[in-house]
Parts: C-alpha cells; sequence; structure tokens
C-alpha cells in the first residue's frame, strides 16, 4: 500500500512515526560525518529538504533521541553498525533562521534574539544543577529579546559551553536557512548594519568556539565571504556545482520515476519530466525538486508548485530595474534560448547586485531559476565559461506571470494596448500607451538613472510584457539583425491570416528633433533605410502585411506613429 503524501511536513520523526511517503536520504549523515569538515555550508535551492535534512540530523545526534533509533530502522544508514552508535550521543544546539523575514534591522535583531531566547528556555534544566557558575547563570538569565548585542552574539557560544560541561561531550550546531535575514536586510535597505550583527555571532559560534564537534549551516546562497565569513578558515562551502551530497538534497530520476510507478502514475512521467526536470548538483543531472513531486502525487496533476510556493520579489526587482543588457538576456531566455556568461560567480555579494555584471545570473542560477547546460574553461581568459538556460516549464510560467504582473498597475490600459496594437488602430495605441507609460515608467526605475532621461528600462520590460501577451500568435525576437541593422522589435505571425509588425524605439534628441512627431518619423525612416523587413519577408510574411511603427519617448510622454 503507498504511503500518504504529507504536504509540508518537516518533522522527520512525524514523517516516520505516521508512516508518510519519504525517499531515504539519511546516507547524508554518513557522508557528512565521514568528511570530516568542522563547519559546512550546503546551498539548496528552497524546498529542496534542507530543513527536513537538518531535521534528520538532529533527531539522528541528539541526546534527547537517545535510543530512538527506531526511527533510522529499515533506512539506509541503520545498516552500518559504525553509525547505530553514534545515534542520540551528542548534545546539539538546532534553530532557524527561515522566518526572520523583516523590513527594519531593529525588528530583524529583536526577532533573531527571541530565537536565541526561546532556545535557552529549552535547556532551562541546566540552572537546576551546580554545573554553571554564579556568572554563567547570569548570562543565561540575560538572554531574552531585548538583550545588549554583546550577549545576543555570544549566545550561542556560550549555550554551547553549558552544554559541553553538562554532557561532557562538544556540541554539534545546526543554523537552517542562515542566509533568509540577509535577503531581507538587502531588499529592505539595512544590509550594513545586520551584517556586522551576524559576522560577530558567526565568529563567536563557529569560529572561536572551542565547545564546538561539528556544524551545518544551509541556506539558498552563499553569501561573500567578505560580508559574513571573513573571520572563517575553517568553513567548507557546498554549492549547487559541488559534488559533495549530490543526491542528498532533491530526488533523482530514478527515485521519482520509481514513485511514479508506485503510485499508479506511470504514464505522467513524461510531463512530470518537462515540468519538474532540469535541477544540477555537481555532476549529478536530472534532479527533481520535492515540493512539486509531492504535489504531483497528491493531486495527480501538472502545476507551477513550487515557482508558486514563495515570494520572488527579489528576483522580480532585479530583472524589472535591470538595464538594457538584462532585459535582452532575459528576453532570450523567455524566448527559449541559452545564455552566455562568464565570472558565475557563487559569492553573492548582495550590495552589488544591481551593478556587478553576472551577478543576477549568479542569484537566479543558486535559487534554482537557471540551470548550467555546458561549463568550459578558457584557458585564454582563464575563467569558466557557462552557458545557463530557464531549468524548467514550471520556471518559465513563473516569470510569465511575474512579468504579466508588471503591468497591473496600468489598470488594464496595456490589455487594451495590444488589442489596439492587434487591430492596428494607432488612435487608439497612443492613448493607452501613454496610459501604461505614466503608471509604469518609476516602477522599472531604479531610482538611481530616472526613467525620464533613460526609458530603455521600461520599453525593454515593455517588449518582455509584448512576448507574454502575444506568444500564442506571435514569435517576437529583439535587438537582432536584418537587413542592414538590428531592429529594436518584430513580431512575426503564427497564424497567416495575422500581420507582421516591426517596432522600431527612439529617445527624442532635442536638437534634431522639435517634435515628438520628428522623432517618429525618424524611426519610420530608420526602419525602411535599414530594411528590417527582410526577416519577415524571408519568413513569408509579404510586404504588404507587413506593419512598421515608431515609438517616440520623451520622458513619460510617447508618440507612436505607423504605416
Amino acid at each position: 500500500m503507498a504511503q500518504t503524501i504529507g504536504i509540508g511536513n518537516q518533522d522527520f520523526e512525524a514523517i516516520r512515526r505516521e508512516n508518510y511517503f519519504y525517499i531515504d536520504k539519511t546516507l547524508f549523515i554518513k557522508e557528512w560525518w565521514e568528511g570530516g569538515d568542522t563547519v559546512t555550508l550546503i546551498t539548496r535551492p528552497r524546498r529542496f529538504g534542507k530543513t527536513l535534512t537538518m531535521n534528520m540530523t538532529e533527531k539522528f545526534f541528539s541526546v534527547r533521541y537517545a535510543e530512538r533509533g527506531d526511527l533510522f530502522e529499515g533506512l539506509k544508514l541503520w545498516d552500518s553498525g559504525k553509525f547505530r552508535t553514534l545515534q542520540g550521543t551528542y548534545p546539539v544546539i538546532s534553530l532557524s533562521f527561515a522566518n526572520v523575514k523583516e523590513h527594519s534591522y531593529e525588528m530583524a535583531r529583536r526577532k533573531i534574539c527571541q530565537i536565541l531566547s526561546n532556545l535557552y528556555l529549552e535547556y532551562e534544566f541546566l540552572l537546576d544543577r551546580d554545573m554553571i557558575s554564579p556568572r554563567g547563570r547570569r548570562f543565561f538569565e540575560s538572554v531574552s529579546e531585548n538583550m545588549d548585542d554583546m550577549t545576543a552574539t555570544m549566545a550561542i557560544h556560550q549555550l554551547s559551553l553549558f552544554l559541553s560541561k553538562y554532557y561532557g561531550k562538544h556540541v554539534i550546531i545546526l543554523l537552517d536557512e542562515y542566509d533568509t535575514p540577509m535577503q531581507e536586510a538587502y531588499v529592505n535597505g539595512y544590509w550594513e548594519e545586520l551584517m556586522s550583527f551576524i559576522r560577530s555571532m558567526f565568529n563567536a559560534a563557529f569560529k572561536t568556539n572551542p565547545y564546538l564537534e561539528r556544524a551545518i549551516m544551509t541556506g539558498i546562497t552563499r553569501v561573500s565571504k567578505e560580508s559574513i565569513f571573513s573571520d572563517l578558515n575553517n568553513l567548507e562551502v557546498v554549492t549547487t556545482t559541488s559534488e559533495k551530497y549530490a543526491d542528498c538534497f532533491g530526488f533523482t530520476e530514478k527515485e521519482v520515476f520509481q514513485a511514479l510507478d508506485e503510485y499508479g502514475m506511470s504514464d505522467g512521467k513524461e510531463d512530470v519530466k518537462k515540468w519538474y526536470d532540469g535541477f544540477t548538483f555537481g555532476s549529478q543531472k536530472d534532479i527533481y525538486n520535492p515540493w512539486s513531486i509531492l504535489n504531483y502525487l497528491d493531486k495527480g496533476k501538472v502545476a507551477p508548485y513550487w515557482a508558486n510556493s514563495s515570494s520572488n520579489s527579489l528576483i522580480g526587482r532585479l530583472i524589472r530595474e535591470g538595464n538594457k543588457a538584462v532585459k535582452q538576456a532575459f528576453e532570450e531566455l523567455m524566448c527559449g534560448r541559452n545564455l552566455e556568461a562568464e565570472e558565475i560567480d557563487e559569492q553573492i555579494v548582495y550590495d552589488q547586485l544591481s551593478k556587478k555584471r553576472n551577478a543576477i545570473w549568479s542569484l537566479l542560477l543558486a535559487s534554482g531559476y537557471l540551470k548550467v547546460v555546458e561549463c568550459q574553461f578558457v584557458e585564454r581568459t582563464g575563467r569558466w565559461h557557462y552557458t545557463l538556460a530557464l531549468t524548467n516549464r514550471e520556471v518559465y510560467l513563473m516569470f510569465e506571470n511575474m512579468v504579466h504582473d508588471w503591468f497591473v498597475e496600468s489598470d488594464g490600459a496595456y490589455n487594451d494596448f495590444i488589442k489596439a496594437l492587434l487591430t492596428g488602430d494607432v488612435k487608439a495605441m497612443n492613448a493607452y500607451m501613454n496610459k501604461v507609460a505614466l503608471a509604469t515608467f518609476s516602477y522599472f526605475d531604479t531610482g538611481k538613472n530616472p526613467s525620464r532621461e533613460e526609458p530603455e528600462r521600461f520599453y525593454h520590460g515593455f517588449v518582455l510584457g509584448l512576448m507574454v501577451e502575444l506568444s500564442d500568435r506571435y514569435i517576437l525576437t529583439s535587438n537582432r539583425e536584418s537587413g542592414f541593422g538590428r531592429y529594436d522589435v518584430v513580431l512575426e505571425p503564427r497564424r497567416p491570416d495575422d500581420d507582421g509588425m516591426i517596432l522600431e524605439f527612439k529617445v527624442q534628441d532635442v536638437d534634431d528633433e522639435k517634435e515628438l512627431a520628428d522623432t517618429v518619423r525618424e524611426a519610420l525612416a530608420q526602419i525602411d533605410r535599414q530594411k528590417y523587413e527582410v526577416m519577415l519577408v524571408e519568413k513569408g510574411v509579404s510586404k504588404e502585411r507587413i506593419r512598421k511603427y515608431g515609438f517616440a519617448f520623451s520622458g513619460k510622454r510617447v508618440l507612436i506613429g505607423g504605416r
């Protein structure tokens, strides 16, 4: 009889006790312990089993679960007699920063202090013993949500001391979702303050802690060493390109297909692969995200489960406010083409995300939205060259919905513009386009390069919107060679009865173009002069069925002319 699917259950004990669906990943413990690394940082995309793995590790080592070997009976790890003797033999400090998603430094710090205070409450029994000195007792009792920085940053270190003295063994520290507060700090503008606080805490817990046996941290990204790990020379970092633990997080294709067979869903293998395959860890290809697979097994239909399971606000913001090159690269990805990139840096420098070349693609790769198609070392440059692509159909749909939502603020005008474009109603196109521009220009702006002076962010976002809205009727390409130059946008009809379209965008040059109408005429003249229609003609679209539009921009004003 097939096991019950427990969606979102991350308690290893409950999963084993209730016989919920579980794919055996216990050999992670063996591989990690035999590796001998003192502090291990493991990065994986969200919903890939990091929290369950940490919970499993706690239940295996913690003295609180001594003589609970029954939780592991029948699993791969339990076959090793050596590891049976390790079960339940270490004091374990386990905490998570997953819920530290605050809008200010004060609230983030307070939330972390509350987590530490709750941790101390679990060990209040230590105060009943004579093993803690009066000074230690005073420290213990000072740990609260209102404690000072010195107490807060030393809290894990001191708890390690108390537990080590009580149990006579060094401690194992497990910190889940270590980078969640840092992402929020970047988004909400308190990065420097939080980094100083976290750096001191990590130094005390993981670097200058003589009571530490081993430690694991998990997260989505590898935050740069300079930000918080500058003092940690004992840190082993395992990213998505590392070979270590490659099959320990996520489901392999073999595991997924076996589950489909077990639940009588074998005929869904092709759809499941198209929607959810594509993740690669190290050289291990064909990794599936567990969240989507569990939901598919439970509900019996494909849907964007993983992509819709949390906010993608940071990713959306970086693409929306990205420069021309970012949006053009994103257009390529949305068209199903690969992205060629160098210098993919797995150390994420959050305060450089909007400045550093390729930083956004590094973040997308770490987050699971991009996959490495090919990786080659270029001897001439001494750098690795990456070929990247969107991970799978689920990710594509997530981005499609994200782009669609960009234009929600235009209050329906964008959809009206699309209708006017399809019918060739230039007067209506002008009316609606100006509403769209007025509502969304600042939305595509970083605040540092005002869009009224540099509208590229807006109109490349606008092109992405066209791509999403018209994908069923048109093949949209942008910034490609045709005739004697590079056009801005060409819409190639999928239906024989639809017209082809060429769109040229120009910012008004007030020295040469006194009116926006002059800019429109120059845009249309450029379409003819550079013979941009060649591409459509070669595709079988007759010249009589090719519409040409010039878009002229001046600040938030737009004028469209066509023929």
